[in-house]
């Protein structure tokens, strides 16, 4: 999803500005794996001092980046957002992988194709998918792969 400041300046603000933190600690070649424990996964990663919480419309939204490779291509995390509605008219602009935690989203494509997303399933959206999001609310672990590295500036 189009989930923070990473995805295309077309899409909401809200929506781009979930999933990168302000001051990411990038990767270099003797970094220690970047693991994101059981409390941490039950919610303990929003108490981060690098946690970013947005609010806008409404609706907060909090991000966490655990991990940024050394040429700040390839990052993951974990996002947390309110309901939210989002026509995505532009492509999404990152390849990104979402494992959901909690909640869940309902993806429809341009298309008309349909795609209910629940905790416990993920789902892989292309830079180039368009449509719309919508949820009720949910907590994912994301993975974001961005070819040109502006997804993490």
């Amino acid at each position: 999803m189009p989930v923070c400041r990473f995805l295309s300046a077309a899409l909401p603000a809200a929506l781009l500005a979930v999933a990168l933190p302000v001051v990411p600690a990038l990767a270099d070649a003797d970094a220690e794996p970047a693991l994101m424990d059981s409390e941490e996964l039950a919610g303990k990663m929003f108490s981060r001092p690098d946690m970013l919480k947005l609010t806008e419309d409404g609706n907060t939204t909090l991000d966490v980046t655990s991990f940024l490779s050394s040429d700040e291509r390839f990052g993951s995390g974990m996002y947390r957002s309110g309901p939210v509605r989002y026509e995505i008219d532009e492509p999404y602009g990152v390849d990104e992988f979402m494992y959901f935690l909690e909640g869940g989203v309902t993806l429809t494509s341009s298309d008309g194709s349909v795609q209910v997303v629940k905790a416990g399933e993920a789902v892989t959206i292309a830079k180039e998918w368009t449509g719309i999001w919508e949820t009720e609310g949910y907590t994912k672990i994301w993975v974001i792969y961005s070819d040109d590295g502006s997804a993490f500036e």
